[in-house]
């Protein structure tokens, strides 16, 4: 199948080599949820959460078409995984684009050296946590919904509001005494990324762990972190399709009987099977290639750093939101309609093919395609780039 991934880029080779390995017991994983501690041990000692980290701090300076395929090749097994790889890198980049000239040397230098892995408890639509002015700091109670990653993290992006109703946000170690991970993730999908809610119980917070001040006007650059989130799901729905399609396939070609009235004594030779997956795997490949191009957006956005322009930004946001919309069209439907190519004794809890269905469907649901489509649909009509914020 020419979906499969260019193992000439060294990171990929890697990411395959997981993949494998996480494919093992991926469908007992995703059953059970809670922690994937021992894939995030294999996942640091293979070096990739230091991938994107630029080569100043001691990084591997690599590309986001790279970290991305890595996401999507996670996702053809395991959804969760590709999630948690993927936002690992959220709150690395925020302090990129918004944090210290110290914070950029003491932080991602520390993450490089040690692969550690981020989460993030800072969800911007529910202002649920606050915080309370003392000597030094800030002192933080309440929760906060969907933190992704934070149940295996070794650092926490945090955020509350202040008495004003203003945002602020910090980086601080995952261990601080007051942070509770409630471990009450309970989704159809994405199983084991975590996303439930961390509570803060007195958890204090230095000066110098905050990151920038919501007096700072966001520029097209520091606001590149919206569309690196939608560029991770969009690759998590593009290798739910690609794992969909490939899974089906080997089920097909093994296992499926061919229907009584169907005329042909091997199921892949029934017509409508033949159909079936050439539609899908159109589909799927088309997917991928947007994908890519999108990838190659956000690297051109990307690597013009602070200059980059509303426009740049805006060309960007286009890409990728086209590619987010289609993928997960794509990634619904090849996770559905592969059941019914492979018959009636594919749908069983023991073969676990719905995980790819669910995983997409769980996170499609956060973010509408519809209104996605109307952002489009407005730049194409009347030139008008998405005026940056969350989820565009």
């Amino acid at each position: 199948m020419s979906l499969e991934p260019d193992t000439t880029d060294p990171l990929i080779a890697k990411a395959v080599e997981l993949r494998r390995i996480f494919d093992r017991d991926a469908v007992e994983r995703d059953g059970r949820g809670g922690r994937p501690t021992e894939q995030i041990r294999l996942l640091k000692e293979s070096g990739l959460p230091s991938a994107q980290i630029p080569r100043r701090y001691g990084g591997q300076g690599a590309s986001w078409l790279s970290i991305l395929r890595i996401v999507r090749e996670f996702a053809r097994t395991d959804g969760s995984l590709a999630h948690l790889f993927g936002y690992h890198h959220l709150p690395l980049n925020l302090v990129l684009f918004r944090g210290s000239e110290a914070q950029k040397d003491k932080w991602l230098r520390s993450s490089a050296a040690a692969n550690l892995v981020w989460g993030n408890s800072g969800n911007a639509m529910s202002k649920t946590s606050s915080g309370r002015r003392v000597e030094g700091g800030w002192v933080v109670n309440g929760s906060r919904p969907f933190s992704s990653g934070s149940h295996i993290a070794d650092y926490i992006q945090l955020s509350w509001e202040n008495p004003e109703g203003e945002r602020l946000t910090a980086a601080v170690p995952a261990d601080r005494e007051g942070i509770v991970i409630e471990d009450d993730w309970d989704g159809i999908g994405q199983r084991q990324t975590g996303s439930g809610t961390v509570s803060f119980r007195d958890v204090t917070i230095l000066d110098d762990e905050l990151i920038g001040s919501p007096s700072l006007p966001l520029t097209p650059y520091a606001s590149l972190t919206s569309l690196l989130q939608q560029s991770v799901l969009l690759n998590v729905f593009v290798g739910s399709a690609q794992g969909a399609l490939e899974t089906g396939r080997g089920y097909t070609k093994t296992f499926s009987r061919p229907w009584i009235y169907s005329g042909v004594e091997k199921h892949t030779d029934d017509p409508w099977i033949k159909r079936q997956y050439g539609e899908l795997y159109i589909k799927t490949l088309a997917a991928a290639e947007l994908a890519d191009k999108a990838a190659r957006s956000l690297d051109d956005a990307f690597d013009q750093g602070p200059g980059l322009t509303h426009h740049d930004r805006g060309a960007a946001a286009i890409d990728i939101a086209t590619a987010n919309i289609y993928a997960g069209e794509v990634g619904l439907e090849a996770s559905s309609e592969v059941f019914e190519v492979m018959g009636a004794r594919a749908a069983t809890n023991a073969n676990g093919f719905d995980r790819f269905w669910r995983n997409v469907r769980t996170h499609s649901l956060h973010n509408p395609a519809e209104y996605k489509k109307r952002t489009i649909g407005t730049w194409l009509l009347n030139g008008e780039f998405p005026v940056p914020a969350i989820y565009r």
